[in-house]
């Protein structure tokens, strides 16, 4: 499992988790949005390798005081469990060394029973983001 800030990551690890977000969200979702939204330079990268190619990522940042956000949730492998363990290794970042009590994700619908399998609760209506049925949810310390 790797576990880097933005400084840390190399060239080459940038452009493979931009390349692999953009193939997932913008190319296999068919949705226009602009991934690079200024908080990478802020976040913690966290990722898992497998024959030297990323297989799963995610990023994970402050929102506000006392609360953090997990994006960018995604497996090159599924059903393998690879999402689960960069998920879990992310909630254990926040609360242990982000010290928050609080992590939020805005889930694709689609996904709800991931998250709530390492605990998340929904915790607001649907809503559409980039044209996609979300709900946000919630992990409490």
């Amino acid at each position: 499992m790797f576990v880097k800030t933005f400084q840390e990551l190399s060239n080459e690890e940038l452009y493979e988790i931009l390349k692999i977000r953009s193939a997932v969200f913008v190319v296999e979702q068919n949705c226009v949005y602009l991934d690079i939204d200024g908080i990478d330079p802020r976040a913690i990268h966290i990722y898992e390798k497998e024959d030297g190619e990323i297989v799963a990522y995610l990023r994970v940042f402050i929102a506000e005081e006392g609360v953090a956000q997990i994006g960018r949730v995604l497996t090159m492998k599924r059903s393998q469990g690879y999402g689960k363990k960069v998920l879990e290794e992310g909630v254990r970042y926040a609360f242990e060394e982000l010290h928050v009590n609080t992590i939020f994700v805005e889930a694709q619908v689609y996904a709800k029973a991931f998250y709530e399998k390492v605990g998340f609760e929904v915790c607001s209506q649907e809503f559409l983001e980039d044209g996609i049925p979300h709900v946000k949810m919630e992990l409490r310390k």
